[in-house]
C-alpha cells in the first residue's frame, strides 16, 4: 500500500467483476437508500435473480429489522469470499475516477483509500477528516457486525473537497491521457450511467500534490479567513457518515491485536468536489409513522407561542413557502392526513438551531423518546413526503436545502450540523456499490 501520510490517503488496490459480467446487475445502490419502499428492493431482487451481483454482499437497511439476520450476514461473509476465490473479482492498483450522468447532470468523483487514524467522528473533532453531521453511535453495532467478519469492502461513502479552483479531480476529466477504461454501462431502474477510468502514476501524482496544496496551513487559513491556525480539514463527510464511522470504530477495536499497517486502517471512499456543477445538496425530509399523538398539540407544547400554523392549497404551494423563505423565521412544510386540506406550513419564530432542520429535530426527538409516533424514516423528494405524509396514521415534514458553498465554514466554525441535515442527490442519485477492496 502506497500511503501518504500528510494528508491521510492511500493508493487502493481494488477489486472488480471479470469481463463479460452483467454490470447493471452487479452495481445496485447505497443499502441506505429506499428505506420505507420496499417495493423498491423487490424489483431489485427480481432484476439480478441468480447473477453475480453487490446485492449479495450487502444487506439493505430496510431489512435490519427482519427475522434471520444473523443468518444473512453470515451468507453475506460467505459470497463475499466465494467470488474472491472463484474468480470473478479481478485486482486494479490505483485510484478510480468515476463520472455519473444521471438527469442531464454529470457528476465527477475519484475513488482512494482515507486513514482512518486521521478521521474522527466525535463531537467538537477537529481531526483532518470531519463528519459534518451528528454520529448516532447506537446505529453503528449492526454495521459493524458486517464489517468484522467480512473479507471485502464496497463504498457508499461520499467525502467532500472544498476546491473552488477545480485543482484536484476536474483536469483528470480534462486530460485524456493516463487513464485506463474500467467500466461504462446504465445503471439499473432509471439511476442513469456510470463509467469508471483507472488512473496511471503521472496523474495520480499531480492528484496528490494538489491535495497537498490544499491541506497547506496558509491555504486553509486564508480560504475561510480564520485568524489562527485552526486545524485544517481536508475531507469533510458527504454521504455514508455511519458507514465510515462503522469503518473507524471497527478499526479502533482491532489495531491493538494486528497492528498499525493493517488494511482495515483505511477506508475506499469516493471524493467530490463540493463546488461540482453536477452536485446538488437536496434536504433530507422526515415521516413519523403510527402516530399515537396529536402532533399539532405536540408542536404547540414544545415551542409555545413561536410556533404557527397556516393551511395551503397543494402541494405545490406548500413547497414554493419553504423553499422561498427568507429573514429570522423557519418555515416547514407539514402534510398530513388524506383530505384537501392536509398541505400547509409550520412558521418557527424563535427557533432553536441555526437550520430549519436542526429545530425540527429537537421536537421530534422529543417526541419519539415519549412515544408519539411508532417510527421515524428520513426520505428524499417531495413526492416521497407527499405519499408518505397522507397515509393514514402517518405526518411528513417538509425541509429546505442548505447552501453547499458554506459546508466547509460551517462545520470548521460551529462543528458538525444537526443528523440527516442534507443529500448529495435524491435516493436514485446515490452511490451504487461497484468497487471492492480486501480489508482482510
Amino acid at each position: 500500500m502506497k500511503t501518504y501520510d500528510d494528508i491521510g490517503v492511500c493508493i487502493p488496490e481494488i477489486f472488480l467483476p471479470k469481463d463479460g459480467t452483467a454490470l447493471e446487475k452487479w452495481a445496485v445502490i447505497a443499502c441506505d437508500q429506499f428505506t420505507s419502499e420496499p417495493e423498491y428492493w423487490r424489483k431489485v431482487r427480481q432484476m439480478v435473480g441468480e447473477a453475480p451481483s453487490t446485492l449479495n454482499l450487502i444487506l439493505p437497511e430496510i431489512e435490519l429489522e427482519a427475522p434471520g439476520k444473523e443468518e444473512r450476514v453470515r451468507q453475506i461473509q460467505q459470497t463475499m469470499h466465494q467470488y474472491l476465490h472463484n474468480g470473478l473479482l479481478q485486482s486494479r492498483e490505483g485510484m478510480v475516477y468515476v463520472e455519473r450522468r444521471v438527469d442531464g447532470k454529470m457528476r465527477k468523483g475519484l475513488l482512494l483509500c482515507l486513514d482512518l487514524e486521521r478521521y474522527d467522528y466525535a463531537k467538537g473533532s477537529t481531526s483532518l477528516i470531519r463528519a459534518t453531521e451528528g454520529t448516532i453511535v447506537e446505529r453503528l453495532p449492526p454495521r459493524m457486525a458486517i464489517r468484522e467478519g467480512a473479507a471485502l469492502e464496497l463504498p457508499h461513502i461520499l467525502v467532500l473537497i472544498d476546491d473552488p479552483e477545480g485543482t484536484v479531480i476536474e483536469p483528470i476529466q480534462a486530460g485524456s491521457g493516463d487513464r485506463d477504461l474500467f467500466y461504462d454501462f446504465d445503471l439499473m431502474l432509471d439511476s442513469g450511467h456510470l463509467t469508471g477510468y483507472g488512473l496511471r502514476g503521472p496523474t495520480q501524482d499531480a492528484v496528490i500534490a494538489a491535495l497537498r496544496k490544499l491541506a497547506r496551513q496558509d491555504t486553509f487559513r486564508t480560504k475561510y479567513g480564520l485568524a489562527k491556525n485552526e486545524a485544517v480539514l481536508l475531507f469533510a463527510m458527504g454521504d455514508g457518515n455511519h458507514s465510515l464511522a462503522t469503518a473507524k470504530a471497527v478499526w479502533e477495536k482491532m489495531k491493538p491485536r494486528v497492528g498499525m499497517q493493517h488494511p482495515a486502517r483505511y477506508a475506499l471512499v469516493e471524493i467530490e468536489n463540493v463546488h461540482d456543477n453536477g452536485l446538488e445538496f437536496e434536504p433530507i425530509h422526515r415521516v413519523l409513522f403510527g402516530l399515537k399523538d396529536d402532533v399539532m398539540t405536540a408542536l404547540h407544547s414544545h415551542f409555545g407561542a413561536h410556533v404557527s400554523y397556516r393551511g395551503c392549497a397543494s402541494a405545490q404551494e406548500m413547497v414554493q413557502s419553504v423553499d422561498s423563505a427568507a429573514g429570522g423565521t423557519q418555515v416547514i412544510g407539514l402534510v398530513q392526513g388524506t383530505g384537501e386540506e392536509r398541505y400547509g406550513v409550520l412558521e418557527v419564530t424563535q427557533p432553536t438551531s441555526n437550520l430549519a432542520v436542526g429545530t425540527l429535530q429537537g421536537f421530534l426527538d422529543g417526541f419519539m423518546r415519549k412515544g408519539g409516533a411508532a417510527k421515524i424514516d428520513y426520505v428524499h423528494g417531495s413526492d416521497v413526503v407527499d405519499r408518505l405524509g397522507s397515509e393514514r396514521g402517518n405526518a411528513g415534514f417538509y425541509l429546505p436545502r442548505i447552501s453547499k458553498s458554506s459546508l466547509f465554514k460551517t462545520v470548521i466554525l460551529d462543528g458538525a450540523l444537526p443528523r440527516k441535515t442534507f443529500s448529495m442527490g435524491e435516493a436514485r442519485e446515490k452511490r451504487f456499490y461497484m468497487e471492492a477492496r480486501k480489508i482482510a
